[in-house]
């Protein structure tokens, strides 16, 4: 059984770097190609991966000869799936892809098409799912703690959109949108959550107070910086979104809460230790897990600590290191892929039926086969 994995990596701007560094806690894979065009990032790459041969260009990097047996892509959402049509129809390798998969309703099918002649692993990079406070929220849901889950809300009050290379991350058209950028993980969690598909999405938005003044070559930032969007569920449950990305003196990022007729189940997560005011605030949060029973009252609270090492290599509590740890066993030992192509496409399509809603102001229907919406 192989043991050991040779990467090659497509990008490496800020998300690149952080699967540089939870591949380098995993025994047995090794980085040894990654094509980045920006220089001042080709050397941060190489501080952290410094064996790794280095190209501007996807094509230079296919083009070599590095007996290459996986691939990771993180390069901008905009060219995520022009890069995977490539990869599909150049190569046989495990992708493991950062989301959005796609940020156009355009693309979807021909990306499903695509990877059905793809003989090795698609791994979508969804990775709130493997928040540690997350898993074990699911875990006490899944058990049975609150009963059927009838309502669930997702609430994330976070810092603005960092700074990108090139500033990408400021327009729709290269994001996909906010909703989809930033919120298709959490409409996956939904899905996960609730085991269920999506029949409806409304949402409501605004661009308020970040990137207002911002100017890019003659163009304004269009990206909006709050919304809530609620979603109804095949199964008649239903799911609600409140993000505001100018809250970022919020002592927990993500709070989560599920109920049933049993209980409430909630899951605190803390925001990248990085931005915590360590000097005058002390040790960041640790992340919680609350149970709050019906009978009898009275909450049962649990913390969940993340590994420090894990939490120094990346923004994500941990999670991008588990979320490879289980890409290399779908290549290494024919694990099951946890999040597919299909997951991934469904949970941006919510995400573009979201910014649909929110120009339309209307609710908007998702297809039977959830990889597509009514265009109002």
């Amino acid at each position: 059984m192989k043991k050991s994995i040779r990467y090659g990596v497509l990008g490496c701007g800020m998300m690149g770097q952080e699967h540089l560094k939870n591949l380098a806690l995993i025994h047995g894979a090794e980085v040894v190609a990654i094509a980045e065009p920006n220089k001042e990032m080709q050397q941060r790459c190489l501080e952290l991966a410094p064996n790794a041969h280095m190209f501007n260009t996807l094509e230079e990097l296919l083009a070599a000869d590095l007996n290459l047996e996986a691939l990771v892509i993180a390069t901008p959402n905009y060219q995520h799936a022009e890069q995977l049509l490539e990869l599909f129809d150049r190569t046989s390798l495990p992708i493991l892809i950062e989301k959005p998969v796609v940020t156009s309703i355009e693309q979807v099918a021909k990306i499903r098409a695509a990877a059905e002649k793809h003989p090795a692993p698609i791994w979508v990079a969804m990775e709130y799912r493997y928040m540690p406070p997350v898993a074990q929220f699911r875990k006490q849901i899944t058990q049975g703690d609150i009963g059927s889950m009838k309502m669930l809300n997702i609430r994330e009050h976070r810092f603005p959109f960092l700074e990108k290379v090139d500033d990408w991350n400021r327009f729709n058209h290269k994001t996909g949108g906010t909703l989809v950028e930033k919120c298709c993980h959490f409409f996956d969690l939904m899905r996960l959550l609730t085991g269920s598909e999506v029949t409806r999405v409304y949402s409501s938005t605004g661009q308020d107070c970040n990137h207002l003044e911002e100017n890019y070559d003659g163009q304004a930032p269009d990206i909006i910086d709050n919304a809530f969007v609620i979603v109804d569920f095949k199964s008649g449950q239903r799911a609600c979104l409140d993000l505001n990305m100018f809250a970022e003196g919020s002592r927990y990022q993500e709070e989560i809460c599920a109920i049933g007729p049993k209980a409430k189940i909630e899951c605190f997560v803390p925001g990248p230790g990085r931005f915590w005011p360590v000097d005058s605030l002390g040790a960041a949060p640790i992340p919680k897990v609350v149970l709050s029973p019906r009978l009898p009252k009275g909450p049962i609270e649990a913390d969940i600590p993340v590994d420090e090492k894990l939490l120094d290599a990346g923004d994500h509590n941990g999670s991008t290191y588990y979320q490879h740890l289980g890409f290399f066993k779908a290549i290494t030992e024919n694990a099951a892929v946890d999040v597919s192509l299909e997951d991934g496409l469904k949970a941006v399509v919510i995400g573009l039926a979201a910014q649909h809603s929110s120009v339309t102001g209307q609710a908007i229907t998702i297809t039977e086969d959830g990889y597509s919406f009514s265009q109002v």
